[in-house]
C-alpha cells in the first residue's frame, strides 16, 4: 500500500473512484460530462442524441462535443475513444441514434465488475 494514501474507508465509494481511474486509463483529462454521456448511452443503449441531450441538460453543441470525444473520431481529426457509434436515423435522418461500440461493451463489464464484483 502507498503510505501516503489513507486506508479505504467506504468501499461502495471506492468502487465509484476505482471506476473514475479506469476512465482516466483512456483519457486521462476526461471531463465529466463526457463521462456521464458514456453512462447514459450505457444505460439507454441505442437512444437517440437529443434524448441525451435533454436528459443531460447538455446544448445540441455540448452533446456533439461530448459524443466525438467517444467516438471514433474526436474534433479536429484526432482520434476519438472508440466508446460509442454514432448513427443517422434511417427513419428520421436529423437525428442521430448513440449505441457502445463493441469496446464500449468492454467498457461496461470493467465497470460493473469493479461496482458489482
Amino acid at each position: 500500500m502507498d503510505p501516503l494514501r489513507k486506508e479505504v474507508t467506504d468501499p461502495e465509494m471506492g468502487g465509484l473512484l476505482k471506476v473514475v481511474e479506469l476512465f482516466q486509463v483512456l483519457d486521462r483529462e476526461i471531463p465529466a460530462q463526457v463521462m456521464a454521456t458514456f453512462l447514459y448511452v450505457a444505460t439507454h443503449d441505442e437512444c437517440h442524441k437529443q434524448a441525451l441531450e435533454e436528459a443531460l441538460s447538455f446544448s445540441t453543441a455540448s452533446g456533439s462535443r461530448n459524443t466525438d470525444w467517444l467516438s471514433k473520431q474526436h474534433r479536429l481529426n484526432k482520434p476519438g475513444l472508440d466508446l460509442i457509434i454514432k448513427e443517422v436515423d434511417a427513419t428520421n435522418r436529423r437525428r442521430t441514434i448513440l449505441k457502445l461500440s463493441p469496446k464500449g461493451k468492454t467498457l461496461v463489464k470493467q465497470i460493473k465488475a469493479l461496482l458489482y464484483g
